[in-house]
């Protein structure tokens, strides 16, 4: 009930944000003037929701210091989150201001501020943060003497740490520095020659094919292409549009690999290489596996030798094998497995092993009958909604359970016992202790009138003294 009231004020105060700003501001003051149990998820996902919906209400008005109080305020709940739940919220808030116009000296003050609560706190990675934002802020002040102190310390901190991605920003924001006081040798110690930043273009590309992320990959091929051919690395230039057609293939983009071809860098660039990766590409638009094969069989030592291009060509010739079994088993509730390797092309083992992973990853919805050596397919059956709707209301009468028992201040243990108590009150309370032996009969009752059966209680609690306790209490 509790949890159900907070979602509901949050999700009101919402809706009302625009037409009565007041009350929103009201409603969201009066959710995070309560710290959530720790214990809830539900409890601290509505105060995050909040806390940070209070912060955009502020930056809509140009509410400066309203922003600033409720960092301060919230600092003292934050302090009992996950150190990185609680550096997320702290830079969502102080990333408000950038919408709020002439407040560098705010934003400056604020964020030394909780520079010394993350160091009270011995929150090392979200001070560093921080002061890497105050280099920045430094920075928009024209403040570059400070900056530049700040740098240092960070730089040399970062140098022990071995925090590279932090250190490189670091880097850069000294350069940035130095390159606006003139200081030009100083500015280019980050200066990265062409043909390495032409490598890290080229490996960030083969990081994000890995994510399934080809569009990105292929934008840092792009640029690979571009450093490789300005300093006349014919090689490397070759194996970057390789990957780029690569990308286009993987996107199922023909038309975008004919334009590769014909353009000004392929036809410097044209070889064996390329025409291999075209045999590919036009295998994969025809949908044959035996195209594919013969292109592979064609081209083996140009599209074998690059272990990261032969990686992608397995793993898109099971896609393709994938696909054209989908296709021919799909008019079929049961086929004999000769009959579909027979139609595509390959082996019965072969086409016994891609079915078994294709059942067990759930994309075809049947069992192999080896016996029978054939494949059985059964209706694809609908998900009854009511379960997940039946765990959904359990899961919230959970939560609801939580925030009772943390107001109420019982803990499991303690409800746990007193249930015990009474459901063996309600047993044996009118006993008068039938059944316990002899030893059991001697414990001192102290019952005043009422013959609680101590000695059961014992043994439910584990503990003489408290079970003593227990049978003593109205």
């Amino acid at each position: 009930m509790a949890a159900a009231t907070g979602k509901s004020a949050v999700k009101e105060a919402q809706e009302i944000a625009s037409t009565d700003p007041r009350k929103a501001e009201a409603l969201y003051k009066d959710i995070i003037s309560k710290p959530p149990s720790i214990t809830s998820d539900a409890s601290i996902k509505e105060y995050e929701t909040a806390l940070i919906s209070l912060g955009e209400l502020y930056r809509d008005q140009k509410n400066s210091q309203g922003l600033v109080d409720l960092i301060t305020t919230s600092r003292t709940v934050l302090s009992s989150f996950a150190k990185a739940k609680t550096a997320k919220l702290v830079r969502q808030l102080l990333d408000l201001f950038e919408k709020i116009p002439n407040t560098t000296d705010i934003q400056i003050s604020i964020t030394k501020s909780c520079i010394e609560w993350a160091t009270s706190e011995r929150r090392t990675f979200l001070r560093q943060d921080l002061e890497t934002r105050l280099v920045t802020l430094y920075m928009a002040k024209l403040s570059y003497y400070e900056a530049l102190t700040l740098i240092n310390g960070l730089l040399r901190e970062l140098k022990r740490l071995d925090d590279k991605l932090v250190l490189v920003k670091v880097q850069l924001l000294e350069s940035r520095v130095y390159h606006a006081l003139g200081n030009t040798s100083n500015a280019a110690s980050v200066y990265t020659p062409p043909l390495l930043q032409a490598d890290l273009d080229m490996q960030s590309g083969m990081l994000h094919t890995m994510d399934q992320d080809f569009n990105t990959a292929f934008s840092y091929f792009i640029e690979a292409l571009d450093g490789y051919h300005t300093q006349d690395e014919g090689l490397k230039a070759t194996a970057a549009l390789q990957y780029m057609l690569l990308c286009k293939i993987m996107l199922n983009l023909v038309d975008d690999v004919n334009n590769l071809m014909t353009s000004k860098q392929a036809q410097k660039y044209a070889g064996q290489n390329l025409e291999a990766m075209k045999a590919i590409a036009r295998a994969h638009s025809h949908r044959s596996l035996d195209e594919y094969e013969r292109a592979l069989a064609a081209y083996k030592y140009e599209l074998g030798s690059d272990a990261f291009i032969r990686n992608h060509l397995r793993r898109l010739y099971d896609a393709m094998l994938e696909q054209n079994l989908i296709k021919v088993i799909e008019p079929f509730s049961r086929v004999e497995i000769s009959h579909i390797a027979k139609l595509v092309g390959l082996d019965n083992q072969q086409i016994e092993r891609k079915l078994s992973q294709m059942i067990l990853d759930k994309v075809i919805i049947g069992v192999l009958d080896q016996g029978a050596g054939c494949l059985i397919i059964f209706d694809e059956t609908q998900r009854d909604e009511s379960y997940d709707a039946a765990l959904n209301t359990i899961e919230k009468l959970g939560n609801v359970v939580d925030v009772f028992v943390h107001q109420s201040g019982f803990n499991a243990g303690v409800r746990g016992e007193w249930w015990h108590y009474y459901w063996a009150k309600a047993k044996y309370g009118g006993w008068q202790e039938r059944g316990v032996d002899e030893k059991r009969r001697k414990l001192k009752l102290k019952s005043s009138g009422n013959n609680k059966p101590a000695a059961y209680v014992e043994q439910l609690v584990g503990s003489e003294d408290y079970a003593e306790q227990l049978c003593n209490t109205r």
